[in-house]
């Protein structure tokens, strides 16, 4: 690479983590991220510099860290990325405004907040014809005086994600799973009553444990041409309050069918830059429905570095680089995962455990907390806890499979 580049990051989860892993593992540099605290994966790290901005989330402050950072590196490009919806949300509204070195590669603040408001994006799916679950769209002006058109149990979960944590109550997850319709009221009562202002999302659950879930992790050029597609198998899924649905085993493997469904919704939106489905099969009819978009890459997004579609290349040779890029699918299988091969096999279904071990032994799996760049003692220490801390949580929050 001839130009020097300056990875700009914001986040300081696992998301981040990996973001900067790729552009070290691409290109040998170091990235830089403005994270809330001073804990994490990205703290410490050998491959990052990582600063700590309490303020991170507020508006001023995001733009004023762009702008400096872009003034100390004034003769190279930054590239900009938000490694969460809060901060992908800033850089989309502040577009157009940066500094002339710092690329941004976003849609438009309008645009992405139609595409995250999960009542206007079902209402897209409806036109493209997207399948997607069965849907109630609640208000708090409807109170306890609705009827839905499924039964228990339900799946409630905030329309508004960024809103709905700028409000926070005892007993708050990304997305409940409810038993029936009393539970279901309750709920609703502490969202509102915190404060959250938008619309909730009350769905017919899809049956199926989490091996039933997919991750589409997807590139679209500044033309709005998508360069790259990377189904993920989701095996098992994290389940503590707050991180319930984070993805923590993966297989990828390629679904031409689908891919292309999703290609062309991506394309008549003139989507650009990276973004995520979360998608479930269900089995009752062997649809595959999608339950969001995020614009952005996942915080599993090393599943699709790990086979061996690096995202850092992506960025670098789309927008920087200008090079043509063709179409592709991802097809080689491999296995990511962010918690011990013990915990991965003990909580996943038996008939994947044959695949999982093959790909193990083929030296095709990726743990990309696990970094041999970045192996100094604290780290290491602070990766062993992180591993261990996984046989707790989920001996606490998941029952095993049968």
């Amino acid at each position: 690479m001839e130009t020097k580049i300056f990875p700009l990051l914001f986040g300081g989860d696992i998301n981040v983590y990996s973001v900067a892993r790729a552009f070290h593992e691409a290109y040998g540099i170091k990235s830089t991220a403005y994270g809330k605290f001073a804990t994490g994966p990205c703290y410490g790290s050998a491959i990052l510099d990582y600063r700590v901005c309490a303020k991170n989330e507020d508006g001023p402050t995001f733009f004023k860290n762009v702008c400096d950072f872009a003034a100390e590196h004034s003769e190279s490009p930054v590239l900009l990325l938000g490694c969460g919806d809060s901060y992908v949300r800033l850089a989309a509204e502040y577009l157009g405004q940066y500094p002339g070195n710092v690329v941004a590669p976003y849609i438009s603040g309008e645009q992405m907040d139609q595409l995250i408001n999960k009542e206007h994006f079902y209402t897209l799916c409806d036109e493209y014809g997207i399948d997607y679950p069965a849907t109630f769209v609640y208000r708090p002006e409807m109170g306890h005086h609705f009827k839905l058109p499924f039964e228990a149990p339900y799946i409630c979960k905030p329309a508004n994600g960024v809103a709905y944590w700028e409000h926070p109550f005892e007993g708050n997850k990304k997305v409940f799973k409810l038993s029936d319709r009393r539970v279901l009221e309750a709920t609703l009562d502490k969202v509102y009553a915190a404060g959250y202002p938008d619309s909730m999302i009350i769905q017919e659950f899809i049956p199926g444990d989490d091996s039933y879930m997919r991750v589409l992790t997807n590139y679209s050029d500044a033309e709005g041409g998508v360069k790259l597609m990377c189904l993920g198998h989701v095996l098992l899924e994290e389940h503590t309050p707050h991180g319930i649905g984070n993805h923590a085993v993966i297989l990828t493997e390629p679904n031409e069918e689908l891919c292309r469904t999703l290609q062309g919704f991506l394309e008549a939106l003139h989507f650009t830059g990276f973004s995520n489905f979360d998608i479930k099969f269900d089995q009752r009819d062997r649809k595959y429905k999608v339950f969001e978009i995020n614009c952005r890459q996942g915080r599993s997004n090393f599943y699709v570095t790990g086979a061996g579609h690096n995202i850092a290349r992506l960025l670098v040779e789309d927008r920087l680089e200008h090079k043509p890029m063709d179409f592709t699918i991802a097809r080689e299988h491999s296995l990511w995962t962010v918690v011990p091969f013990k915990v991965a096999y003990d909580y996943t279904p038996r008939q994947y455990h044959a695949e999982m071990r093959e790909l193990i032994s083929a030296g095709k799996v990726t743990n990309p907390l696990r970094y041999e760049a970045d192996r100094g003692l604290r780290r290491r220490l602070q990766v062993a806890k992180n591993q261990l801390g996984h046989f707790i949580k989920f001996k606490k929050y998941y029952d095993r499979p049968n």
